[in-house]
């Protein structure tokens, strides 16, 4: 066990797309094999499983976009307030530090030259900048750009052939443990599913939550921003930390004040604590039954193993990891090391 462990460790980078496509495929294949059914063998499996993966990557980028209207809109604003904002924290801390002998001088023409720079204006330079880092870390796109093509290339396969895998992987099972490993695997399925299912519900509300907050207060992006926040709480902690700052970059840039900041804030707020204190631990944590603590450890753990993929696969794989663990608390409970003491 401690050397396969060593073995994943090792391949962390070469396993990565497989995972990745590996948990799109167990979350997609109920939904393959409920079409096959449906169709009653009027559609092939291969033209099923293309229009699935193609409605899930078309589902996929569309969130994606979602960020886009919030940056068309918010660069032209952020390029006109930058060089506002350093002036009115320059009037603030001048007195300040004037005690301290300590004197600020900013010149407001050439913030904004800069910020006219470096936020569009001179597009083709930048992009030149872009092309030329990409060619100093060549490897970093290359492996990049090598990953978007074999995710996609795996999660076919796996969609194909995803029965007769399991099948095949099962049959290096001894018959004396299949009926422990058949029942460990069909209590991971359920908790795994029931944690998916939770997980949705969360996301739904979370999304109309933030939208309607927003909204109440006038943000113009309220709708992007609430939907993205609330699809992006998959991703513990990250999801919820780029919602933030994308809405409280947009108040401000829209109401340029601090009272809009103050707004964003108390939206986020009673979202966080309506997730945390209601519906995660309602609707995914005593699905899986991980204490907080717990959460924060396999979110760190993974993400050290296997990078920002880690984070995404934390928690299910946590629930499996805690059904392995119940049944081993079993197993010792029963067993004559734990009543002989």
């Amino acid at each position: 066990m401690l050397g396969l462990g060593v073995v994943v460790w090792l391949l962390g980078p070469v396993l990565t797309p497989f995972l990745i496509a590996g948990v799109m495929a167990y979350a997609l294949v109920p939904l393959v094999n409920w079409v096959t059914r449906k169709s009653r063998g009027r559609m092939p499996r291969l033209l099923v499983v293309l229009l699935v993966e193609g409605w899930f990557f078309i589902v996929m980028g569309g969130v994606l976009l979602l960020v886009a209207p919030i940056l068309v809109k918010e660069l032209p604003l952020l390029k006109e307030q930058v060089p506002i904002v350093f002036e009115k924290v320059a009037h603030f801390l001048d007195p300040l530090l004037a005690q301290f002998g300590v004197k600020i001088d900013l010149d407001a023409a050439s913030i904004k030259t800069f910020v006219w720079k470096y936020m569009g204006v001179n597009f083709e330079e930048t992009f030149v900048q872009v092309i030329s880092s990409l060619k100093i870390g060549g490897s970093v796109a290359i492996t990049i750009i090598s990953n978007a093509i074999l995710v996609p290339v795996a999660l076919f396969y796996f969609l194909m052939d995803w029965d007769s895998l399991v099948q095949k992987t099962l049959n290096w099972v001894p018959t004396k443990f299949r009926p422990a490993v058949d029942c460990f695997t069909q209590e991971s399925d359920e908790v795994l599913g029931q944690y998916l299912h939770g997980q949705l519900l969360v996301m739904l509300i979370l999304a109309v939550f933030y939208s309607s907050g927003l909204a109440l207060f006038g943000l113009d992006l309220a709708l992007p921003i609430g939907v993205f926040t609330g699809l992006a709480i998959f991703v513990p902690y990250l999801g919820f930390g780029l919602g933030l700052v994308l809405a409280l970059l947009a108040g401000f840039l829209q109401f340029a004040s601090a009272n809009a900041l103050l707004m964003v804030l108390a939206v986020y707020v009673a979202g966080q604590l309506i997730e945390s204190l209601f519906l995660t631990p309602k609707l995914v944590g005593e699905r899986i039954g991980l204490h907080p603590l717990a959460v924060i450890f396999a979110l760190l753990a993974f993400g050290q193993m296997f990078g920002f993929v880690g984070v995404l696969i934390a928690l299910p794989a946590s629930a499996v990891l805690l059904v392995g663990l119940r049944r081993l608390q079993a197993l010792y409970l029963a067993s004559s090391l734990y009543t002989s003491s």
